[in-house]
């Protein structure tokens, strides 16, 4: 807390500031967003995949899309969920009933095959899915 001196009257006297002191605040808030940057683009879908880089815009929309990632391993993943490739599309009909507007994004590792994932949009398509698009990472 700091203290003021007054020279009036006879002998000095102590009065307190009345005045917040807002470093730590501000030292809090400084923290609490660097944390919230570094954490934010890990709330993302966290199955690691290498997209491939384009030119095209993004595509924005007000219902997030559910999200079907295909590794270089070979692993098919529904949003963060491992799934057989045979039972993909048993589960997106189950989800469709509750979503009859589902929107799916297919993202493909940069080194799997350009027709693995064409063959698995297909498949998708195939089943009666009309909205379905492939997730490519912007141009830094």
């Amino acid at each position: 807390m700091g203290m003021m001196i007054s020279s009036r009257g006879r002998g000095k006297r102590y009065r307190p500031v009345a005045e917040i002191n807002v470093t730590p605040f501000v030292d809090v808030m400084l923290v609490l967003l660097i944390i919230f940057m570094v954490t934010a683009p890990l709330l993302a879908v966290g199955v690691p995949v290498d997209l491939p880089k384009t030119k095209a815009g993004q595509i924005s929309s007000e219902e997030p899309p559910l999200v079907i990632s295909l590794q270089n391993s070979g692993k098919l993943y529904l949003q963060e969920v491992e799934t057989e490739p045979d039972q993909i599309i048993p589960r997106l009909s189950a989800i469709q009933k509750a979503n009859p507007n589902l929107r799916i994004f297919v993202r493909g590792d940069r080194l799997v095959a350009y027709g693995e994932v064409i063959e698995l949009m297909g498949r998708i398509q195939s089943a009666g899915f009309e909205r379905v698009a492939l997730v490519a990472q912007l141009p830094q």
